[in-house]
């Protein structure tokens, strides 16, 4: 499988702390919090996007995807969609950069996509701040280390959205969420929060250069050479099989 290199990444803060009170008994009160009153103060914005889903894309209008979250638990996580569902003479999707309309393209470049994600946020599958929750079949060409990302709740932002988001590698951005784990103190997550609100109005990092959509980290690995044919296709199978439980 990959190897495990260092990136030269700007640190979160020059001296390491241990995890502490907030981690324990502030951070999810805190997220309860701010989570409803996201969705109070957004219900009007939640209902005109779903309406807009609903007209330019059709049923359904919430997304639903299985994702690995704490301890790597699977769970189900909401975005608004923004892809249609068009197939081809097979009856197979069609590729993403074609079924990604240019509606899809303004709600993921705004981050309106994401807001659904705030319900995960009350059900506590999800926090506002945390390493994102990557897709199942990119956690299985995680190396063991990498893997530690799961130590934690799933974010809304995280520490790698507000450093590049999908304008860097797979190796930065699960290094700066280790980095994030190994630092979780309330001062580096309300910096992360205004960062994150700063990045949604600059819609900075939102794309992988030529890319519509985010690569894959097993296609990544793939493609740069970094595992055989054979070591993909047997982590995807085992993807498959976590998927379907």
């Amino acid at each position: 499988m990959q190897t495990e290199t260092k990136q030269n990444i700007r640190p979160l803060y020059q001296l390491p702390v241990k995890n502490g009170l907030y981690r324990k008994y502030i951070k999810r009160p805190m997220d309860l919090i701010l989570s409803m009153i996201t969705i109070i103060v957004l219900s009007p914005s939640l209902l005109v996007v779903a309406l807009l889903v609903r007209v330019k894309l059709g049923s359904p209008v919430i997304f639903k995807q299985k994702r690995p979250g704490l301890n790597e638990k699977i769970f189900t996580m909401y975005k608004f969609r923004t892809m249609t569902d068009e197939i081809d003479e097979n009856g197979e999707l069609l590729p993403d950069s074609v079924r990604l309309t240019k509606f899809g393209r303004i709600l993921r470049s705004t981050s309106l996509d994401e807001l659904p994600e705030l319900f995960n946020i009350l059900k506590g599958d999800m926090s506002i701040v945390g390493p994102r929750p990557q897709l199942i079949r990119d956690m299985v060409f995680m190396t063991a280390d990498q893997r530690r990302r799961h130590s934690t709740l799933p974010g809304l932002t995280g520490w790698a959205q507000v450093n590049g988001r999908n304008s860097i590698t797979w190796e930065e951005k699960l290094e700066l969420d280790l980095e994030y784990i190994n630092r979780i103190i309330f001062l580096a997550d309300i910096k992360i929060i205004f960062m994150t609100i700063a990045k949604v109005f600059r819609r900075d990092g939102v794309r992988a250069e030529g890319m519509d959509t985010a690569e894959d980290f097993g296609d990544y690995l793939l493609r740069e050479k970094k595992i055989s044919e054979d070591e993909y296709f047997v982590a995807i199978e085992k993807s498959k099989k976590l998927i379907s439980r």
